[in-house]
């Protein structure tokens, strides 16, 4: 019996869990929204809500320590809008596609924060603790919760079929839903059933 056991265990130990649970709530603040499985979805919500609505109650010192203890230390992030100074026109496309996509949902900082080694290691970023502050709670200043939706994609993942979902911060939903494309595997797993079917009709017809 599952006394005392309530919510999500996703088949992790303490430790790993939360360090799951973080990880995935800096993607989401970072990007807006994200695809992960549906019970990783529905964990990872309310440990979002919460985070937002600290951030809320005013932006202190106290608050901004109660929201970095939540997501472990004071990240640095957004190293997805990091551009080099050589940098070609499918780089810039990548990320003023990224960035097009997640200021559907709040305001960016600026990717002049983000800063690499000759190594591609990220020196300097921008932080994820200010960007809640900042960015995030101003935007749900006016709404007492529920600031984030689950959305069912209807597809599954390969390998061990689990349902896949959206986790998306509200207030966006006339923008995309999904985000990115198939994957290869997926690609060419079409492509092969594709052929098939014809290699089916030709011979049948035959």
């Amino acid at each position: 019996m599952r006394h005392r056991r309530a919510g999500y265990r996703l088949g992790r130990t303490t430790a790993h869990r939360l360090s799951t649970l973080r990880n995935l709530a800096c993607a989401l603040l970072e990007h807006g929204q994200i695809v992960t499985t549906e019970q990783k979805a529905k964990a990872v919500q309310p440990f979002v809500e919460k985070i937002v609505t600290i951030a809320k109650k005013g932006d202190t010192q106290h608050h901004r320590r109660l929201v970095a203890s939540k997501l472990g230390r004071d990240r640095k992030g957004f190293d997805w809008l990091y551009l080099p100074a050589d940098a070609s026109d499918q780089e810039k496309a990548s990320v003023d596609s990224l960035k097009e996509r997640a200021s559907a949902f709040f305001d960016l900082p600026s990717g002049d924060k983000v800063k690499r080694n000759r190594y591609g290691e990220m020196t300097r970023g921008a932080s994820v603790v200010a960007h809640v502050f900042e960015n995030v709670a101003k935007r749900f200043s006016d709404r007492a919760g529920g600031y984030t939706r689950v959305v069912r994609l209807g597809r599954h993942r390969i390998g061990d079929a689990a349902e896949l979902c959206l986790l998306q911060f509200v207030g966006a939903e006339e923008g995309p839903e999904i985000g990115g494309k198939a994957s290869t595997r997926r690609r060419t797993a079409d492509k092969r059933t594709a052929f098939a079917a014809k290699v089916r009709k030709a011979e049948s017809a035959a």
